[in-house]
């Protein structure tokens, strides 16, 4: 006990910075480019935009095709990539770049259902008045859409953080490492209950604020 509780002392806090980071630029990545790939599949299907099937199948068939492989196998795949880009593909900053590449094709998927509940009788109400698309999207479907979008990136958050504790398998820090090297190395049971409830703490805290944002926004 006095050992799990040293453990979890020196190493705990470094382990939740790594993994709070790693998920927070992932998040903002995944939401950022998740956003702009998930206007252009809506704009692209959609019959009162300007549907083209060969792009939207196109981009749906690179999204979908990253969507389908596990994270721990796109992160083996990803290993030649982060290590070009980066040097050292085991550290925090390597598991943020694959944590990003899973989030935007994940998030592209979740905001394009909540553009699609939105309302068409809206939407032809806003191109007769002979607003840009742009106007439209932002004016119109964004608001209406909200809260679905916001419910998007609490699910987007949640799933990065198991996500992030299949990056401490190759040793790139966060919870995960911790629980690996220490929990499951060391035969310290401790420590895996530990990241285990701390995790569904999180979890817990992170959907009952994204809950509560997402009701207030509801018109």
């Amino acid at each position: 006990m006095n050992e799990t509780t040293e453990i979890l002392r020196e190493n705990l806090g470094q382990a939740l910075w790594d993994t709070f980071a790693m998920v927070g630029i992932a998040t903002l990545v995944g939401v950022v480019f998740g956003t702009a790939l998930a206007i252009l599949l809506f704009l692209t299907q959609h019959r009162l935009f300007t549907p083209n099937r060969i792009v939207n199948e196109a981009v749906g068939f690179v999204v979908n095709a990253i969507r389908s492989m596990p994270f721990l196998i796109l992160l083996v795949v990803l290993i030649p990539l982060i290590q070009l880009i980066i040097g050292d593909p085991y550290t925090p900053a390597g598991g943020a770049i694959a944590l990003s590449i899973a989030a935007i094709p994940f998030f592209a998927r979740v905001a394009e259902s909540a553009f699609q509940e939105v309302d068409d009788g809206l939407l032809e109400a806003a191109i007769s008045t002979g607003a840009p698309v742009r106007q439209i999207i932002f004016g119109a479907v964004f608001p209406q859409a909200l809260p679905g979008f916001i419910r998007g990136i609490v699910l987007t958050i949640i799933s990065l953080l198991g996500y992030s504790a299949m990056v401490g398998t190759i040793g790139a820090g966060g919870i995960g490492d911790l629980a690996i090297q220490y929990g499951y190395n060391r035969y310290e049971t401790g420590v895996l209950v530990a990241v285990v409830l701390l995790l569904v703490a999180v979890v817990q805290l992170i959907q009952w604020v994204g809950d509560r944002i997402a009701l207030k926004v509801t018109h």
